[in-house]
């Protein structure tokens, strides 16, 4: 039988290692759930490979879990499990925890990242699809399990569309050229990635959308803008539960490139025009929009619910302008190293998400407040020398 929703839950966080999925993991447990966090930490050595360390030093697993605990006295339960090559010990883990929902967040994040060789071109689409479709099959074997998977608004591209990109469904109309004159249907909004990452969250739509219609599996889909913060309620009440801050070119979002530059007294590099729109939401409101999520399944047989998690839309160029209102720092535009539209617009639906009482914080009412966080954290780093946005040197 279900649990209440107010009742303690079971949930597992795959890719609880990462900038997510940590206070994620966090933040279930603080509301007395029992959590089980899967990440065989293969994006720290990620960091080796690129040679960028994150801003903040992070323990290693048992380091961060014992800590949580000598500290609220709760338990978070940590499983080495490679979601994308080991089917069998994922399965198993799951059918002997029995989770209530399964958060995934395991898969290689990075658009730049997916870009730079053919190899990891490969990479990206062989860990993130053969992961999700593990994922999947995994979920399935339980007798009941809501499967909710945080994505990306990119998957639509980033040309300018005459309307507002809705919560996953378009209505569409079709001539059918007979006796039925026009009929009208909702279809999937049609993809337009980017890049290889964005093309791999497209193959998780699909692969979600043909389990929910034919295993009748509970899945939700989150499309989210770019996240900005480093700070959650339970990663503030000890520098050793604090998530990783990324803020080199290759992962590190614009909103942390930036505020990481003027941090460091350099120039804010804007790629290209400037005039790329994107959407933007925060930390915090990405967890409470999660635990939104777990309190609104579909119903059993529905088709995957789609919600976009977005707070406002801004150009590059705002983004920088309100970064150097606050800093002092100068801009300066750089050769875009990305093959993207110069310029868009961009105007997102969020009213699945306003339905649930979804209420963000906006980035421009912030950023003073995000500005003197990342200064604080390069001091406390004592980051000095060479930039990180190697497109910049």
């Amino acid at each position: 039988m279900r649990r209440a929703l107010d009742a303690v839950r079971k949930v597992v966080v795959l890719g609880g290692d990462g900038y997510i999925g940590w206070p994620l993991a966090l933040d279930q447990s603080a509301k007395g759930h029992e959590v089980l966090i899967i990440d065989n930490c293969c994006r720290r050595r990620t960091d080796e490979e690129l040679s960028a360390n994150p801003l903040r030093q992070l323990g290693s697993p048992t380091d961060r879990t014992n800590r949580w605990q000598s500290l609220t006295g709760k338990t978070i339960e940590w499983a080495d499990i490679d979601v994308a090559d080991d089917p069998v010990g994922l399965r198993a883990a799951l059918l002997e925890f029995r989770p209530d929902v399964v958060f995934h967040l395991a898969e290689q994040r990075s658009a730049p990242y997916s870009m730079l060789t053919e190899n990891h071109r490969l990479e990206t689409i062989s860990r993130n699809t053969r992961g999700t479709h593990n994922v999947l099959l995994a979920v399935r074997a339980l007798a009941k399990c809501h499967l909710i998977h945080v994505g990306s608004l990119g998957v639509y591209g980033y040309s300018t569309k005459p309307w507002e990109m809705p919560d996953g469904y378009l209505t569409v109309h079709i001539d059918t050229g007979g006796t039925a004159g026009t009929v009208s249907a909702e279809i999937m909004h049609p993809f337009e990635p980017v890049s290889i990452y964005h093309l791999s969250k497209c193959l998780d739509a699909q692969l979600f959308e043909y389990y929910a219609r034919t295993e009748r599996m509970q899945i939700t889909d989150i499309h989210q803008g770019v996240v900005w913060g480093s700070e959650t309620p339970e990663t503030r009440r000890h520098p050793g539960l604090a998530t990783r801050i990324d803020v080199d070119d290759v992962y590190g979002t614009v909103v942390n490139r930036l505020l990481h530059q003027a941090a460091r007294g350099e120039p804010l590099t804007v790629y290209g025009t400037g005039e790329q729109t994107r959407g933007f939401v925060g930390l915090v409101d990405v967890i409470h929009g999660l635990e939104l999520s777990v309190r609104n399944p579909p119903p059993v047989g529905h088709r995957t619910r789609i919600r976009n998690q977005v707070a406002e839309t801004l150009s590059i160029n705002e983004l920088a302008h309100s970064v150097a209102a606050v800093s002092g720092a100068r801009i300066t535009h750089i050769d875009n190293p990305r093959s993207e539209p110069v310029q868009n617009t961009l105007a997102v639906s969020h009213h699945a998400s306003d339905a649930l009482g979804f209420e963000p914080s906006r980035l421009t009412e912030r950023i003073s407040e995000e500005f003197t966080a990342m200064a604080e954290a390069v001091r406390d780093k004592h980051q000095e020398g060479v930039s990180n946005d190697r497109y910049a040197r």
